[in-house]
C-alpha cells in the first residue's frame, strides 16, 4: 500500500512550548493506523496541524504526495482530509437528518428548506449514512437528545457525508457506554472495509487499538516514542512505562 498521508519531521510551538518536534508518521491507502499516548503528548496537536487549523513550523505534511501544511482548513477538507473531534460537535437543535444535510459542503440553505431543497441523491446519502451509523430510527429525533454515544455516531455520519478519503477520529470511544464500543468498533472496521475509507484514530483505550488498527504510533512528549503493530506497542517497555503503566 502506498501512503495517502505522510508526515515528516513536523515540529509545532506555541510560543516556548514545543508540541510535537520532528513527528513523523505515514497512513497508508485504505489502512487503519492508531495514535497512542498520555495526556499532553501532542496527539491532538498533531491532527489540528495535518486537517490546516495550526500551521506547522517546521516539516511537511503530504496528501496524496502534495503538500498541505500551508493550506487552510476548508481546502484541506475539499481534498478529502475531514476529522472528528472528542467531544462531539453536533447541532442538538436539528435533527439527525438535518445534521447530515447541513454538513454537505456549499448547503446554505434555511432549516425549513433544507430538506424539501436538497437533490435526491443527497437524500439518499443521508439515509444511507443513517442507516450506516445505526441511527435510521432517529432520523427526525433532535440531535441534543442522542446519547452520548449515539452524538458520536451521528457526528461520523456528519464527517462522511463529506465524502473524505482520509478521516481521523479524535479518542471516538471516549465517554461512550461500554456496550456501545463493540458497535463503534464494528462500524469504523465496517466503513474501512466497505467503503475503502482510510482511518487515523487517536485513542486511549489500548483493547479498542488491538481490535481496530493494523499500526500504531505512540507519542509522548511530543516526540514519537514508538511504532509498531499493537502487539508490539502493547509489549514495548518504553510505552508501557509512558502511558498503559499509567492505566489501571
Amino acid at each position: 500500500m502506498t501512503d495517502l498521508l505522510a508526515v515528516r519531521d513536523v515540529t509545532k510551538r506555541f510560543g516556548g512550548v514545543v508540541a510535537n518536534h520532528s513527528v513523523s508518521l505515514a497512513v497508508p491507502h485504505g489502512a487503519i493506523v492508531g495514535l497512542i499516548g498520555p495526556n499532553g503528548s501532542g496527539k491532538t496537536t498533531l491532527f489540528n496541524s495535518i486537517v490546516g487549523y495550526h500551521p506547522i513550523d517546521t516539516g511537511s505534511i503530504a496528501f496524496e504526495g502534495r503538500e498541505i501544511s500551508r493550506l487552510r482548513v476548508p481546502g484541506i477538507a475539499r481534498l478529502g482530509l475531514v476529522r472528528t473531534f472528542q467531544q462531539t460537535r453536533v447541532f442538538n437543535k436539528m435533527t439527525c437528518l438535518q445534521n447530515l444535510l447541513v454538513s454537505v459542503p456549499h448547503v446554505h440553505e434555511g432549516l425549513a428548506a433544507m430538506c424539501a431543497g436538497q437533490p435526491p441523491a443527497v437524500m439518499a446519502r443521508a439515509s444511507e449514512i443513517l442507516r450506516l451509523v445505526g441511527l435510521q430510527e432517529h432520523t427526525e429525533q433532535h440531535a441534543g437528545d442522542l446519547s452520548f454515544g449515539q452524538q458520536k455516531l451521528l457526528e461520523i455520519g456528519m464527517a462522511l457525508m463529506n465524502e473524505p478519503r482520509l478521516l481521523l477520529l479524535d479518542e471516538p470511544t471516549a465517554g461512550v457506554n461500554p456496550v456501545m464500543i463493540e458497535s463503534l468498533i464494528a462500524l469504523l472496521r465496517d466503513i474501512n472495509a466497505r467503503l475503502g475509507l482510510t482511518l487515523l484514530v487517536i485513542e486511549h483505550n489500548m483493547r479498542v487499538m488491538m481490535q481496530l488498527a493494523g499500526h500504531v504510533y505512540c507519542l509522548a512528549h511530543g516526540e514519537v516514542l514508538a511504532q509498531g503493530s499493537p502487539a508490539q506497542i502493547a509489549a514495548n517497555r518504553a510505552v508501557i512505562e509512558a502511558y498503559l503503566g499509567a492505566q489501571p
